[in-house]
């Protein structure tokens, strides 16, 4: 719950306030003070009857009414504090900038589920504990600095690091990026990151609100609230970029399918974040120069003019665009003959557009307008501008401002110069521009923002021909967990409406010849019991008589585990898998790409959280490393994307309605054309 008195609270106690700025309680009660706060001010101390020229209370008993509650004490005197500030001062707000809590110890963890029940029970705000606090334009509410202007025209960020919120704001300072609100929600004890996107998405103002969110995260406690709120916002117009750490691990997590063994916790957070349409970074740096491509005008293409007066960084830049698959396009050769006329000998004009380390600010002017008017193939400019020293550049930072303003493409200043050009970038930033120092960190950041999708949708809607009750009751029907057999696998296939191979299930050699005579030729069987069939040579192909399937039915029952013998007719294609794994917290993983050994071999795999629509399927293969291969390469028939983005999509409404599902395989498909056919299926349950 987010509280008006958190937001902008009239009065505010800062509990172990100090006249020592060295301490938490001292610098938060000189930053409120310093930055003007505009309500009730107070103390409590017990040992100082006045702190930085305030007076002081030497017990919260002792207080007015309050709204909000800043505590900067040891923790274990925190939860008699709120209680007396909640029961007897209608605090409806506290911010516990202290340490001790469940970061630590059982013992804090105590304290702070105990302070979690009293701050509900009287439907207060709890931030924190173990924060810097929250800043926003009614009160710079932290024991930090810096503390950056403040305009609705800034971003929000939030922050699961107080101390990376800090550096966050150390990066975004030069580049002129300027804040509305910081939230440092440390141990998210009440309120986390999924609880501030929610009440920014419930009450969103396009006309006031900032469109620009930051996300610095160490955990998501509701994956879904996060989608939901993330998601809608962005349809709202908002931009968000996050960095999401603590997702890597040691090694491969033990598993005994294919998808678990290819899925991670990271690749759930990749996939949630796809979903949602955020644009994910893994460092600040990056985090910081997506948000300053956030503030430019939107880019409706992917062709970017690059304008240098320095060759090497035009290079650079060119290869980080061109990698990231966007389009550094020739300028037309009339326009270039326009442009050699009026530049310095030399100046090359062919994209990039070099002209010079002498070329002056009428140059630049003159690039400018005729890439905006005059290159159709151009959907923005890219100015990299900075100085060896010789003369101030005040003239050439003045001409990218004006064309910032007056021009429909957006155009990125990059300026390199952060110490001979100082005074100028702080003069073009002072117009509220922002700017970008390193060519590469910004191609490489454009790129990924370009090829960031927009949300897809979450909503759960049943395909046609698929049938959630009879999944419903097969599942329901299942006693034990563990691998379902497979006659238990091609009824919930069926349920699901994904076509597979043909398939008998013999026990006896006495059930082999009819099983045998019903099938076209040639066959396959394959064992059934042990989990990776090839590994046991489990799988005999190209089985064309009787005596010959005999031969392969007793070879395969001899093996250990075996329990029965799968008749299959052998079809040709390319192979294809798709597979699903339960997440923790987020909900099933689905992943997909080639099949066969090349799932293992490859690793080229793209994953999504499920539900998924056909067109965030179509998306997924299409993101594929192989997908050539798919498309016919070598004159091999091509995959209908459209049959394969259905059956990835049953496959995830499979899981949806069965969440007991903990793994599944498809593996293989066999796919030629739009005849797309499951060979081979394992589900496992858990209950």
């Amino acid at each position: 719950m987010i509280t008006k008195q958190l937001l902008n609270p009239q009065s505010i106690v800062v509990v172990g306030g100090s006249n020592d700025v060295h301490k938490l309680g001292g610098k938060v009660l000189k930053n409120l003070l310093d930055n003007n706060y505009k309500g009730k001010l107070y103390v409590v101390n017990p040992k100082s009857p006045e702190v930085q020229g305030i007076k002081a209370y030497s017990d919260v008993n002792q207080l007015p009414d309050v709204d909000l509650a800043i505590l900067a004490i040891p923790a274990q005197f925190c939860p008699e504090t709120v209680e007396v500030l909640a029961y007897k001062k209608n605090t409806k707000a506290f911010i516990i900038l202290s340490a001790g809590f469940s970061e630590e110890s059982e013992q804090g963890a105590q304290l702070e589920k105990r302070i979690v029940e009293i701050v509900n029970d009287v439907g207060a705000s709890l931030i924190g504990p173990n924060c810097i606090g929250v800043l926003n334009t009614n009160y710079a509410g932290v024991f930090t600095t810096p503390i950056p202007k403040l305009s609705p025209e800034g971003v929000d960020m939030i922050s699961g690091s107080g101390a990376t919120a800090v550096f966050i704001m150390e990066s975004a300072l030069p580049k002129g990026i300027t804040f509305n609100s910081i939230w440092s929600v440390g141990n998210s004890a009440q309120i986390g990151v999924e609880d501030i996107l929610e009440y920014m998405d419930q009450n969103f103002n396009p006309e006031k609100d900032p469109k620009v969110k930051l996300l610095y995260i160490e955990k998501i406690g509701n994956a879904q609230k996060f989608l939901k709120h993330a998601s809608s916002l962005i349809r709202k117009g908002c931009k968000i970029a996050a960095i999401k750490a603590g997702s890597s691990e040691a090694g491969s997590r033990a598993a005994s399918s294919h998808t678990g063994a290819l899925a991670s916790s990271d690749q759930a957070v990749d996939a949630l974040f796809k979903k949602a349409g955020i644009v994910r970074c893994y460092g600040r740096e990056e985090l910081i120069t997506v948000a300053a491509i956030f503030q430019q005008k939107p880019l409706k293409g992917n062709r970017v003019a690059i304008i240098t007066h320095a060759g090497g960084p035009g290079v650079m830049l060119t290869d980080a665009l061109s990698n990231g698959g966007m389009k550094v396009p020739q300028i037309d050769p009339q326009i270039q003959k326009y442009l050699k006329e009026n530049l310095f000998p030399g100046s090359a004009t062919g994209n990039p557009i070099d002209f010079l380390a002498t070329g002056t600010a009428e140059q630049l002017d003159l690039i400018l307008k005729t890439c905006e008017e005059k290159c159709d193939n151009i959907d923005a400019m890219a100015v990299i501008f900075g100085t060896p020293g010789l003369f101030k550049v005040y003239d050439a930072y003045d001409v990218i401002h004006k064309h910032i303003l007056s021009d429909s493409k957006p155009i990125y200043p990059i300026m390199p110069s952060i110490h001979e050009a100082a005074d100028e970038i702080k003069h073009f930033q002072s117009y509220g521009h922002q700017s970008f120092n390193d060519e590469v960190l910004f191609g490489n950041a454009l790129t990924k923002v370009w090829n960031t999708p927009g949300p897809f949708d979450y909503q759960f809607t049943p395909p046609q021909n698929f049938s959630s009750d009879k999944i419903r009751e097969i599942i329901d029907s299942v006693k034990t967990p563990g691998y379902l057999p497979p006659q238990t696998v091609s009824a919930l296939l069926d349920a699901a409406g994904l076509p597979r191979v043909p398939e008998i299930l013999v026990t006896t050699s006495q059930d082999l010849e009819q099983a045998f005579n019903e099938l076209n030729k040639p066959i396959v069987m394959k064992v059934v019991g042990p989990l990776h069939k090839s590994d046991v040579g489990g799988v005999i192909l190209n089985i064309e008589t009787l005596e010959q399937a005999k031969q392969a039915y007793d070879k395969l029952m001899s093996i250990e585990q075996a329990k029965a013998v799968l008749l299959q007719p052998m079809i040709k294609g390319i192979e294809l898998f798709v597979g699903a794994k339960a997440e923790p917290k987020f909900g099933h993983l689905v992943l997909a790409g080639l099949g066969g050994i090349f799932v293992e071999v490859l690793k080229d795999v793209q994953a999504a959280l499920a539900p998924i629509s056909t067109n965030e399927a179509l998306y997924m293969i299409n993101s594929l490393k192989t997908r050539k291969m798919l498309e016919g390469a070598r004159g091999t028939q091509p995959v209908d994307k459209n049959v394969f983005a259905d059956i990835i999509s049953r496959v995830s409404a499979l899981v949806y309605v069965a969440p007991e599902i903990a793994e599944m395989d498809i593996n293989p498909l066999l796919a030629a054309g739009s005849d797309i056919y499951a060979v081979d299926a394992r589900i496992r349950i858990e209950k």
